[in-house]
C-alpha cells in the first residue's frame, strides 16, 4: 500500500522536477517551489535577439539511457536529431583540427612514443569501471602514471587549467576518469561511434512538456517562490517558511539546493551535518552566448589549451544544431569556469563581454564584431562540486538529523559528471529509495502503535 505522504521539494531544476515525477508516480502527493521564475534551473532558456536557446549548453549523447528513457516517457526521444560532430583544438596560435585518427596523426603537439601513451591512456581510462582505486591520487598523479609527464604537461595540463585554474592540483583523480568514461560510453554499449544529438527547440520544449505532465500527473508547480528555511516540527512534519513570509507543512521535504545554501536552509542540521555542506567545494561558471551572422567552423567543441585565452572552451552549437533553429545564424557560447568567490563574477557585463569577445578573436581573427547580433552574459556561482583528492570527507549526507529532511544536488554524483543524464539518474535512485524508506517508517509506527494498544 502506498504511504501517499505530501512531499514538499525545494528546487524546480531537473532534479527537483524528475524526483517530483517517480514520487507520484509511486502515489505521492507532491509540490515543487522555484525560486527563480521557472523550472528547469541550469537547463533553463532565454532568448538572446529573437531566439529562444538554452541559457547554458547542453548535448544528449545517444548513451545517454537514463535521460533518453526519460524523453519517451515523455513522448520526445523520437524527435531527437543526432549527428557525429568535430573537435577543434587551439594551442601556440594555431587552431587544429582533433576530430579523427588522420587529425590525430598530423597532430604537432605529441611526438610518435607521446602519441602513442595518449592513446593508451585514454583506452585504459575508459575501461576502468569504477574510481575507488583512484579517488586518492590527485589528476596529475593519475595522469602522469598511466601517460608520461611529457603528455601530461603538453596535453593534460592546459585543458585542467582552461577548467580548473590552479585547482587541479587538489583535484581527484575521478574527475577525470568520469570525463573520458562518458565520451567513451557509446563503444560500451556497443555502438561503433559516439552520436551527439539535441531536441528541436532546446530544453525549453522538455521542460514545457514536463512541467505540463507533472500538472497533469497531480504535482503542484510553483515558481518565483524562494524559501527561507526548512524546520522539523515538534510534533512531526516538516515547515518550509517562505520569503515572502508564509509557511506550508509537509510530511517530508528534499532540499536540492547547492550544499552552502542547503546548509543555511536548514539552521536545525548538527555541526557536522553543516560543516560537511560548507566544504563541498564548488566551480561555478561565466557564460556568455553569443548569436552570430555566419559560423565560426564545424568544430561543435574547441577545446583550449592557451593560458592567454581566459575560456575554458569554445562551443558552436550550430555545428551541432541545425541552423535553422537559429533562423539561419550561429549560436556560440563561451564558458569560462571559476571559484565561486572569483572576481571575475563582480565584473561588468561590458568589460566580461570585451575580454571574452577579445579571447575568441585571436582565435577566430575574421571575426568582425559587426557579426555579433546579440549578446547575453550568465554568472551562476554554485554549479558542479569538485571532488577532491583524498578527502575523507565524502559526500554531504542525504537522510538528515532534521527528522523528514533530505539533501539532494549534485554533490551526490559520485561517479559521473555533472549532465542531465546524471542528474536525472540520480533523482531516479533516490526517488526509489526514499519512497521505500517513508515505507518502512510507517510500517514500523503502526508496528509501534498496534504493540501499544494490545492489553
Amino acid at each position: 500500500m502506498s504511504p501517499g505522504l505530501h512531499w514538499g521539494i525545494i528546487g524546480g531544476g531537473l532534479l527537483g522536477m524528475t524526483l517530483a515525477w517517480e514520487l507520484a508516480k509511486r502515489g505521492h502527493d507532491v509540490s515543487v517551489f522555484e525560486a527563480g521564475s521557472e523550472t528547469g534551473g541550469l537547463a533553463s532558456p532565454w532568448q538572446l535577439g529573437d531566439v529562444i536557446w538554452d541559457r547554458h549548453y547542453h548535448v544528449t549523447l545517444a548513451s545517454d539511457s537514463t535521460l533518453r528513457a526519460l524523453l519517451k516517457e515523455l513522448g520526445l526521444d523520437h524527435h531527437m536529431r543526432w549527428r557525429q560532430t568535430r573537435t577543434g583544438f587551439y594551442t601556440r596560435d594555431r587552431l587544429y583540427s582533433f576530430s579523427g585518427p588522420a587529425d590525430y596523426l598530423r597532430f604537432p603537439l605529441l611526438n610518435p612514443m607521446e602519441k602513442l601513451r595518449f592513446g593508451l591512456a585514454i583506452r585504459r581510462a575508459a575501461r576502468l569501471e569504477s574510481p575507488e582505486a583512484i579517488e586518492h591520487l590527485t589528476v596529475e598523479e593519475w595522469l602522469t602514471r598511466i601517460s608520461g609527464r611529457g603528455v601530461f604537461e603538453k596535453m593534460w595540463l592546459p585543458l585542467l587549467r582552461a577548467k580548473l585554474g590552479d585547482d587541479y592540483r587538489s583535484t581527484s583523480a575521478s574527475f577525470i576518469w568520469a570525463t573520458i568514461r562518458r565520451m567513451f560510453a557509446a563503444r560500451r554499449s556497443g555502438l561503433r561511434e559516439e552520436q551527439f544529438g539535441y531536441l528541436p527547440g532546446g530544453y525549453s520544449r522538455m521542460l514545457a512538456t514536463f512541467s505540463d505532465a507533472l500538472k497533469e500527473a497531480g504535482v503542484e508547480l510553483a515558481v518565483n517562490a524562494p524559501a527561507r528555511e526548512i524546520a522539523g516540527l515538534p510534533d512531526g512534519g516538516v515547515e518550509v517558511r517562505y520569503r515572502d513570509r508564509t509557511r506550508k507543512q509537509f510530511d517530508r521535504v528534499v532540499v536540492t539546493a547547492p550544499a552552502p545554501l542547503a546548509a543555511t536552509l536548514c539552521p536545525q542540521l548538527e555541526a557536522n551535518e553543516i560543516h560537511a555542506l560548507q566544504n563541498v567545494e564548488y566551480l561555478g561558471i561565466i557564460c556568455m552566448s553569443l548569436l552570430l551572422r555566419r559560423p565560426l567552423s564545424d568544430f561543435y567543441i574547441t577545446n583550449i589549451a592557451d593560458e592567454a585565452i581566459p575560456l575554458t572552451g569554445i562551443i558552436e552549437m550550430s555545428a551541432l544544431v541545425d541552423r535553422r533553429q537559429f533562423g539561419g545564424r550561429s549560436l556560440v557560447y563561451l564558458p569560462r569556469y571559476l571559484r565561486p568567490d572569483d572576481r571575475m563574477f563582480e565584473q561588468s557585463d561590458e568589460h566580461t563581454e570585451a575580454q571574452f569577445l577579445g579571447a575568441l578573436q585571436r582565435v577566430h581573427p575574421s571575426l568582425d564584431r559587426n557579426d555579433v547580433l546579440a549578446c547575453r552574459i550568465s554568472r551562476v556561482r554554485h554549479v558542479f562540486p569538485r571532488p577532491l583528492a583524498g578527502s575523507v570527507h565524502g559526500a554531504p549526507p542525504i537522510d538528515t538529523s532534521i527528522p523528514g529532511v533530505h539533501l539532494l544536488n549534485s554533490a551526490h554524483i559520485r561517479c559521473g559528471t555533472l549532465n542531465v543524464n546524471e542528474t536525472v539518474q540520480l533523482a531516479q535512485e533516490q526517488a526509489g529509495r526514499l519512497h521505500e524508506l517513508a515505507r518502512s517508517n510507517r510500517e514500523q509506527g503502526a508496528a509501534r502503535l498496534h504493540a501499544l494498544a494490545r492489553p
